[in-house]
């Protein structure tokens, strides 16, 4: 298929890997953050497989920085998260959660600190630009917000070390997990990060310069064809066995950090105040009446992810619903996440669920249903 195949028009976004992705076999695109991702290189079950034997190269453009700089930037994006970011060097990265006034989960990003007074949040799929720039009109802080040129990939599977060694030399692999650095490769200014949405050993190469688009993608595919790498997508497989959020899917603006068991992403004892503080220590003091859960669904593999929410019954009584599902191949499972009642959220709890195909069995398990101490990401 040709670029010009693909479009809605000029109000959804292209990244500057957009015509790479169409020329190495993209064939199906969905639209995050107002921009275009590649969701299809064929069979996402082959995808799946490169990414855990060998590595995968992920337009993720999509993930859009937004920009905080200022004298008062540090004090401000503090405001923005529960998490205590009083030790996070520059450096180093962390993952947050971006809360409303209710507490309510409005994205889950990696923030990125590159300066003293110099953050990016790298984002999951909602528009906190606005939301940030609408905080800072009455916060009467000295900040900046904005949204600079900047175009991740992600580089993700057990080989891509070898691939960044190949490309940048030796110094990338002391690289820590969740650390990040300012590097070039050929003239291309880019930062590199030790970290992806894949629990899988993987970098994100960040292009400050959308020109370079084309040249960068290239060079990193010719640079990992020794290694097995492939053009590929984010894996709805690889990161729902991980136990990964995809926001609006297994998060939204209703949910809150407890629900989903992310009580370390919240420090309600720091002195800095943040948005959503009081109604995160009402919830906390209250419990929740819902939690997020791992299943295993019975049945013939499913085809793909689910693309609507399935209904969740217990003797007939709805408890909740099914977020993400998907068969794993490697499990030989079809594994699902889920939000469920907590009365029915205990290990080994038997429920119903109603598919497109039907009602089947499923039962509660442990989450995430691979790798839980994050063992390969982290190595």
């Amino acid at each position: 298929m040709h670029a010009d195949d693909f479009g809605f028009g000029t109000q959804i976004r292209k990244s500057p890997y957009f015509d790479a992705t169409v020329r190495w076999g993209a064939k199906g695109f969905s639209v995050y953050n107002h921009m275009y991702i590649p969701r299809d290189f064929g069979d996402p079950e082959q995808n799946f497989w490169t990414l855990v034997n060998d590595a995968i190269l992920c337009d993720v453009a999509v993930e859009r920085q937004v920009e905080i700089t200022g004298p008062d930037a540090a004090h401000f994006v503090q405001m923005l998260t529960p998490r205590d970011l009083s030790k996070m060097a520059v450096g180093q990265c962390k993952y947050v959660l971006i809360t409303n006034a209710e507490g309510g989960i409005l994205n889950d990003p990696i923030l990125l600190r590159l300066a003293e007074n110099h953050f990016w949040i790298s984002l999951a799929d909602s528009d906190i630009l606005l939301w940030a720039q609408g905080v800072a009109v009455h916060a009467g802080l000295d900040v900046t917000i904005g949204e600079p040129d900047v175009s991740p990939l992600q580089l993700q599977g057990p080989r891509s070390g070898e691939i960044m060694q190949a490309l940048f030399g030796d110094s990338i692999l002391d690289l820590k997990y969740y650390w990040h650095r300012e590097l070039e490769l050929d003239g291309i200014p880019l930062l590199v990060s030790r970290t992806g949405w894949s629990s899988e050993l993987g970098y994100e190469i960040y292009l400050r310069d959308s020109t370079h688009g084309d040249a960068l993608w290239e060079r990193i595919m010719a640079a990992g064809m020794a290694f097995g790498l492939k053009p590929g997508h984010t894996s709805s497989i690889r990161r729902i066995e991980g136990g990964m959020l995809s926001y609006h899917a297994d998060a939204d603006i209703k949910t809150n950090p407890y629900e989903l068991g992310l009580d370390r992403l919240v420090d309600l004892d720091m002195e800095a105040e943040f948005i959503g503080k009081a109604a995160l220590r009402r919830i906390r003091d209250q419990g929740v009446s819902r939690i997020q859960v791992g299943v295993i669904v019975d049945g013939a593999p499913m085809k793909g992810p689910n693309t609507t929410f399935w209904p969740i019954s217990k003797d007939g009584t709805d408890i909740g619903k099914v977020t993400s599902a998907v068969y794993s191949p490697r499990l030989e499972r079809n594994i699902a996440l889920a939000m469920v009642a907590v009365a029915h959220a205990n290990i080994g709890t038997e429920v119903d669920i109603m598919t497109p195909s039907g009602l089947v069995r499923a039962t509660v398990v442990e989450r995430p249903f691979y790798d839980p101490k994050k063992k390969l990401a982290a190595a």
